[in-house]
């Protein structure tokens, strides 16, 4: 079996005696029956200190990892460097819970530290880059909201030969609990000519959620990878907005699970790819 870390460096709200920002490794596997932890000053927070600490971690837990999952793009780069050093991989993922709700409960406890300083404080932050324009290459013929039973989601498209198929075992609505008959949302584009190379594409670069945001004007927002934003669609028709808060609605109501699906045309014969999305509650 692989083993798996998940691990976070960044600044806490923590300072040490000369008043430097203090940066915290965490290190955990998935289940947390592994926890690792140290804390530097901002001024050695830097690749030669994480190597140093993952060392320990390997010698303290008699394990090297096969892979490190990071969820924080401002700590990939440093924590990639370090690991390469101790040959194991580093892989980006937005999804931690065991690491993010370890993240949550330090948050909770550093208000009663002597050394807090007393700052606004987001353990999960991450900064949102303004969303992209989708390449015009990659523009399909049309798109439209759809849902479908949840009861009828994994025979509809779990079993058929999709090209691009993405349909995590822990998101089936059976899995989260949800109930036959609740509506899953989603959007399906009909890329035509295009429509392999947009499934290629949405597959480099890991779709993560699809979200419905109103504004002037109303659009769709791809979040994939670890921060990046892509503007699917936009829109100013009154009843695409109504079907739009409708997906949004329907996305609550089924825990944030939706999908996003991809085909060459509306004749339900072929698909070109598929993922399986849920939004997260900050959503």
């Amino acid at each position: 079996m692989m083993t798996i870390w998940q691990a976070d460096f960044y600044r806490r709200p923590l300072q040490d005696e000369s008043g430097q920002p203090l940066w915290e490794l965490l290190i955990c596997d998935q289940t947390r029956s592994l926890t690792f932890s140290a804390l530097c000053p901002q001024a050695n927070a830097n690749a030669e200190w994480l190597a140093l600490q993952l060392q320990q971690a390997i010698a303290t837990t008699q394990h090297k990892p096969d892979s490190l999952q990071v969820f924080r793009p401002q700590s990939l780069t440093l924590l990639t460097t370090a690991c390469q050093e101790l040959g194991f991989a580093v892989v980006p993922k937005r999804k931690l819970p065991a690491l993010q709700e370890w993240l949550r409960e330090c948050a909770q406890a550093y208000p009663h530290l002597p050394n807090y300083n007393h700052q606004p404080y987001d353990p999960l932050e991450i900064p949102k880059l303004p969303p992209l324009p989708l390449s015009e290459q990659l523009w399909g013929e049309r798109w439209r909201f759809a849902n479908l039973p949840a009861g009828e989601l994994a025979i509809a498209f779990g079993e058929r030969p999709i090209p691009v198929l993405h349909m995590p075992e822990e998101l089936l609505p059976l899995r989260l609990g949800l109930a036959s008959h609740v509506a899953i949302p989603g959007v399906v584009i009909d890329g035509g000519r295009q429509s392999m190379r947009l499934a290629r594409w949405l597959q480099s670069v890991e779709p993560v959620t699809l979200n419905y945001s109103p504004g002037a004007p109303d659009g769709l927002i791809l979040e994939a990878g670890l921060a990046d934003r892509w503007v699917i669609s936009t829109f100013t028709d009154s009843e695409v907005e109504a079907a739009a808060q409708l997906y949004a609605t329907r996305c609550r109501l089924a825990q944030g699970l939706h999908f996003l699906l991809v085909q060459p045309d509306d004749s339900g014969i072929t698909y070109s790819g598929f993922w399986l999305l849920q939004q997260s509650a900050s959503n």
